[in-house]
This record gives C-alpha cells, structure tokens and sequence, in this order.
C-alpha cells in the first residue's frame, strides 16, 4: 500500500465532500425559491381558464372592447416572465449538478490511477474519525446520480411548459413537488455527518 496515493485520495475524498456540502445547501435554497413560481404559474393557469369561460360581452365590462385581448397579453406576459425565472433557477440547479459531477469524477480518476497502490484492506478499513475510502466513493457516487437525476427531471418537466398550455401550467406545482425525493436529501445529509470529523481531520 502507498502512503502517498492514500494521502491524495483522502485529500480529493474531503474536497468532494465540501463541495457537496456547499453545493447542497445552493440546491436546497434554489428549490425553495422554485415552489412559489411554479404555485404562480398554477394561479395563472386558471386566471386564463376563467377569462376564456366568462363571456365578457354579456357583462358590464362589454363596454371595454379590447379588455379581454388586454388581460389575455397581460396574463401571457406574466407567465412568460415566471417561467424565463424558473429558466433562470434550472441554469443554478445545473451549476450544482455540474460542481458534484466534476468533483466526483475527479476523485474517481485518482482513484483508478492508484488502484495498483491501494490494496483491499486499505480501501475497506475504517478509523473513529474517519469511515472506509470505499464507503466514502459509494456515497458521492450516490449523491452524484441524485443530483444528476433531479437536474434532468425538473428541466424535462419545464420543457414541457408553455404559456399556451393551460392544463401542463395548472398541473405543473403538483408534478414539481412530486419529484421531491425528500429521503435522498436526508441520505446526503446523514453522509455530510458521518463524514464530519474526516472533513475537519486535515
């Protein structure tokens, strides 16, 4: 076993780590930010559902000829600008996806690089501040594909999204709230712990 390749391992093991941990935190803080636009473009949805069964020529707004086409444009508007927000917020969620997957590539990397230098034993072998190099590389492999999975579903789901499309924008907070995988996120944060003191032991 080599003292050195074990060395840089760990040292890449706990650079992963943090940017998991940083990045984790960007990704919880962006979906908070999503939920209130997706429940926007929901109401919105259903402003348009309403004005297209109300015939305003047999109300006293018939006065307003060109009302109706005026709030069609406004509700269209302000659907546009949701989703070019929500555009905005997936561009985020791929940074964290794009971090975590560079990161854990890496590591990986050096891994098979030194695979002749690290024997069994060494990989498997746990300590009281730290848990198994080969624990540790199934754990950001984990979290990689989670995030990696989540990015491709939220973006599929908002492909789906247009303005024009009342039922897809009135159904689209359920959908989105239907792809949270809360026990994931817990798993990431049990790992975060166990992995605490390796962090903080350089």
């Amino acid at each position: 076993m080599s003292k050195p390749a074990l060395t840089s391992l760990h040292q890449a093991l706990r650079k992963s780590f943090q940017t998991l941990e940083k990045n984790q935190k960007v990704w919880t803080s962006v979906l908070a930010e999503c939920s209130p636009l997706m429940e926007s473009l929901g109401n919105l949805a259903e402003q348009s559902r309403a004005l297209s069964n109300v015939q305003i020529s047999n109300t006293p707004l018939r006065d307003f000829p060109d009302l109706e086409g005026r709030l069609r444009f406004k509700l269209s508007q302000a659907t546009d600008t949701v989703l070019g927000k929500l555009n905005e917020h997936m561009s985020s969620l791929q940074s964290v996806r794009d971090s975590i997957s560079g990161q854990v590539s890496a590591v990986f990397q050096l891994y098979e690089l030194n695979t002749e230098s690290l024997d069994l034993p060494t990989l498997t072998e746990r300590s009281a501040a730290a848990p198994s190099v080969a624990d540790m590389l199934e754990w950001l492999q984990d979290a990689e594909r989670h995030y990696r999975q989540q990015f491709v579903r939220r973006k599929t789901l908002l492909l789906t999204l247009r303005a024009d499309n009342l039922s897809l924008l009135e159904s689209a907070p359920k959908r989105w709230k239907s792809l949270e995988r809360a026990g994931a996120e817990d798993h990431i944060t049990d790992t975060l712990c166990k992995v605490s003191f390796f962090i903080e032991a350089q």
